[in-house]
This record gives C-alpha cells, sequence and structure tokens, in this order.
C-alpha cells in the first residue's frame, strides 16, 4: 500500500503544487514583465507542458485511490474522511475537464488567430478555475491530513 500512496501523493504534488506555481509566482511574474500577446503565448505554452502533466497525475490518483479504496473494503468500507477525499478529487478532476476542453482551447485558438482580447478572457477564466481547483486541492490536503484524528 505505501507504494501507491507514494505515487498517490506524487501525483498529488505535480497537480496542485503545479497550481499552486502558476498561480502564486508565474501569473505575477508574467503580468509584470509581459505584454498581452507574449503572456498569453506563455501561458499556453506553459499548459499545453502542465496539462500533460495532470492527465497523468489524474490518473494515476485515479488508479492508486480507487486500489486503496479496494484495500479499504470499498467506497462504503472506507473511513469519512477517504469518502470525502474522493468527493472532493472528482470535483477537481471535472473542473480540470472544463478547463481543458472549454477555455483552454479557445486559448489556444485565440492565440493562433491573435486575438488577444478574446484570449485574454480565456485565460480570465482559467485563472479563476484555477483559484477554485487549487482552494479544494488545500482542502483535499487538510482533510487527507488530519483524516483519522476528524472522521
Amino acid at each position: 500500500m505505501e507504494l501507491y500512496r507514494l505515487i498517490h501523493l506524487l501525483a498529488v504534488v505535480v497537480w496542485v503544487g503545479g497550481m499552486f506555481f502558476a498561480y502564486m509566482a508565474l501569473r505575477p511574474a508574467a503580468v509584470e514583465v509581459l505584454q498581452p500577446p507574449e503572456r498569453l503565448r506563455l501561458w499556453q505554452r506553459t499548459f499545453h507542458r502542465f496539462f500533460m502533466w495532470v492527465w497523468l497525475a489524474i490518473l494515476s490518483l485515479l488508479g492508486t485511490g480507487m486500489y486503496m479504496i479496494h484495500l479499504l473494503g470499498g467506497l462504503f468500507r472506507a473511513p469519512g474522511f477517504v469518502q470525502t477525499m474522493m468527493v472532493l478529487g472528482l470535483a477537481m478532476i471535472v473542473i480540470y475537464l472544463y478547463v481543458f476542453f472549454v477555455p483552454y482551447r479557445r486559448l489556444v485558438q485565440h492565440v493562433a488567430q491573435q486575438e488577444w482580447p478574446k484570449g485574454g478572457a480565456a485565460l480570465a477564466m482559467i485563472r479563476k478555475l484555477v483559484a477554485v481547483n487549487l482552494t479544494l486541492g488545500g482542502v483535499t490536503l487538510a482533510v487527507a491530513t488530519m483524516g483519522w484524528s476528524i472522521f
């Protein structure tokens, strides 16, 4: 079980840590030094690379999470904090899927067509949804860390 927990935690670090870095460090720096066209190009290329890792992280989280739940006797026998993590994780995945298939696709299209205001609107939507997912990721980490003592 420890190997699965390690893979699970590494996937969390990639996804939640990547969102934290992008939101708290890259975004403010890009706003300070880049004009909108360059900033939008940077974000489009950054997301292209990061989202490949997020897909891998999601597959790893689902696979390891389901296996560990199986070892606990199934979802309905798992402790409440495990069920809570599952719900929060699934909500994060749904938000990510929306980001990937709607505003990110728009961002790619608008950058390719050099439609900077529309690209900025798509990026703004991504930023808001990343903030939501980052918050959910933090709550999930809190639940995971304190789970045995709370539930």
